[in-house]
Order: C-alpha cells, then sequence, then structure tokens
C-alpha cells in the first residue's frame, strides 16, 4: 500500500463510528480515491498494512480545515513545506474530492461551488480537442498535464519549485504526473522553458500561472510572445486569470486580452465558465 493519506473529510467517519462503539469501519487511504476497512479499538485505527492512527492524532487531524497528513510509523505528518526557490509556504489543502494546493496562503485551484477536478476540465474543455504536443506552463499538483494525456501525443509540464514538486509526489491524486510516460516533467522558469522550444512545436498550450502578485512576468506581452511563437499555426491556448465578475478579473482580463491580440493572437475570448480566455493562431 502507499503512504496513507488523510484529512478531516476521511476523519470525521471514523470518529463517528468511534462514538458508535463500532469495530470497524470504511475509510478511504487515498483522500477519497478508494475506501478499505479499518479496525477500531480503544488505542485507535488499526490499518491493514500494520499501521495504527492513535485518537489524538486522529482528533487533531479532523480539526484541521486546510491540512493534509500522512500516517508513516504510526505518527502523522502535515503535508507542508516552506520553498527556498520561493520564500513561500507550501502545502496540500483538503477538499471533498481531490486536494488542491495552498501557496502562500492562496488555493491554486477553484474551490468554490467546484472542486479541483472539474476547474480543470473546464480549461481542458475551452480549448478542446486536446490533441497533439501540449504545452502545460504551470504543473502545479499536474491535474491539467494529468487530464490533458488523455489525448494529447506528448505534454510537457514546467514546474518552477521543487517544492511544489515534492508536495505533488505526496499527492495520491497526482500519481499519474510521476507514471504517464506521455508526461514529460520539466523543473525551471516557465519563462525560460518556452524561450528553449522550438518554434511552432505545440498543438495547445494552458497557461495556469498563479496570481499576477506571485508571477507577473507570465502575464507579460515578452511571454505571450513567446507562447504564440511555439504555438503551431491553428493551435489554441487558453489562459486562466481568475473570476471574470470578480475585481481582480474585471480588472486584469481586458488587459490579458489585449496584450494576447498585440502579439498575433486572434479569436481571443472570454471563457467564463473557466475563468480565463481562449486564443487561436490562425
Amino acid at each position: 500500500m502507499d503512504v496513507i493519506t488523510l484529512s478531516h473529510f476521511t476523519l470525521l467517519p471514523l470518529l463517528a463510528a468511534r462514538n458508535q462503539r463500532e469495530s470497524n469501519a470504511l475509510v478511504s487511504p487515498d483522500l477519497g480515491l478508494t475506501s478499505i476497512f479499518v479496525a477500531l479499538d480503544a488505542n485507535g485505527v488499526h490499518f491493514p498494512d500494520g499501521q495504527t492512527l492513535i485518537w489524538t492524532d486522529a482528533e487533531a487531524i479532523s480539526s484541521d480545515d486546510v491540512g493534509c497528513y500522512a500516517l508513516e510509523d504510526n505518527a502523522i505528518r502535515k503535508i507542508q513545506m516552506f520553498s527556498g526557490e520561493t520564500q513561500r509556504a507550501v502545502s496540500l489543502m483538503p477538499t471533498p474530492g481531490a486536494p488542491t494546493m495552498l501557496i502562500a496562503g492562496f488555493p491554486m485551484h477553484r474551490i468554490k461551488d467546484t472542486d479541483p477536478i472539474l476547474d480543470t476540465q473546464a480549461k481542458i474543455k475551452a480549448i478542446a480537442p486536446i490533441s497533439g504536443r501540449v504545452l502545460d506552463c504551470n504543473m502545479g499538483l499536474g491535474y491539467t498535464a494529468i487530464h490533458a494525456a488523455r489525448t494529447a501525443q506528448h505534454v510537457i509540464t514546467i514546474e518552477l519549485d521543487p517544492a511544489v514538486v515534492a508536495i505533488a509526489e505526496q499527492n495520491p491524486w497526482s500519481r499519474e504526473l510521476f507514471t504517464n510516460p506521455r508526461i514529460e516533467r520539466v523543473i525551471g522558469d516557465a519563462f525560460d522553458v518556452v524561450e528553449a522550444q522550438q518554434d511552432e512545436s505545440f498543438a495547445r498550450v494552458l497557461h495556469d500561472p498563479p496570481t499576477i502578485q506571485l508571477a507577473g512576468d507570465l502575464y507579460s506581452a515578452d511571454f505571450y510572445r513567446e507562447l504564440y511563437r511555439v504555438l503551431q499555426k491553428g493551435g489554441r491556448l487558453f489562459h486562466y486569470i481568475g473570476d471574470p465578475n470578480s475585481t481582480h478579473g474585471a480588472k486584469f482580463t481586458p488587459g490579458v486580452m489585449a496584450r494576447l491580440e498585440k502579439v498575433g493572437f486572434t479569436r481571443v475570448v472570454r471563457r467564463p465558465d473557466a475563468f480565463g480566455v481562449s486564443a487561436h493562431k490562425a
């Protein structure tokens, strides 16, 4: 069995089963991907691989709304790091389904009235069909790369921060990022990595940067010019910006669209369902 990964969503049913004096219960050891039966007694929760989660640790996890935990050697460890690259805190944050990532307190996926997987699917749909070679400028937990690779020939996904990669390696929902042979992970600055790609080498580009406050250069005309250069004729770009009805979205979306058009993109249109814009290369 892989490392047991838990959150308050998975622990609350166990605590309820304990209160009802149940001797076993069904629980997910991987943040909702699968379920297994575990034994319960006065000491704690006993997993089939021999690990024991004591009740005080179970209560600690259940009281943390924004943390995911690994159970190793019968002890819990919060899945979080401080990035030496960006000097920002990085952690795995649970949702009722796939977790998201917190960077400097900002969730990297939409989680209000949706979930990270639906968020990812909306971005993919905005420039469907996905085929050929795909560039994913911002890896994060890898959900975009994973979903793109289901129909793409090859996906290159870029991540600046090794700490983000380390968190993704501990996320059960990110496993395919490290096992799918059609996904190529590149560590580096997205600007530099894209600059090194050949002209017209990608059929689709997915650009989902951190907020402009965290990564302003990834919203620049210079970067958009590089994205235009590496995109094939007839190719499509999706650029995530944020809620178009929010103050942030209303402020930055017109400027993004104008800069995309300035460097040559056509049919630059708002995609409010995906919180971004799509564009074509004629």
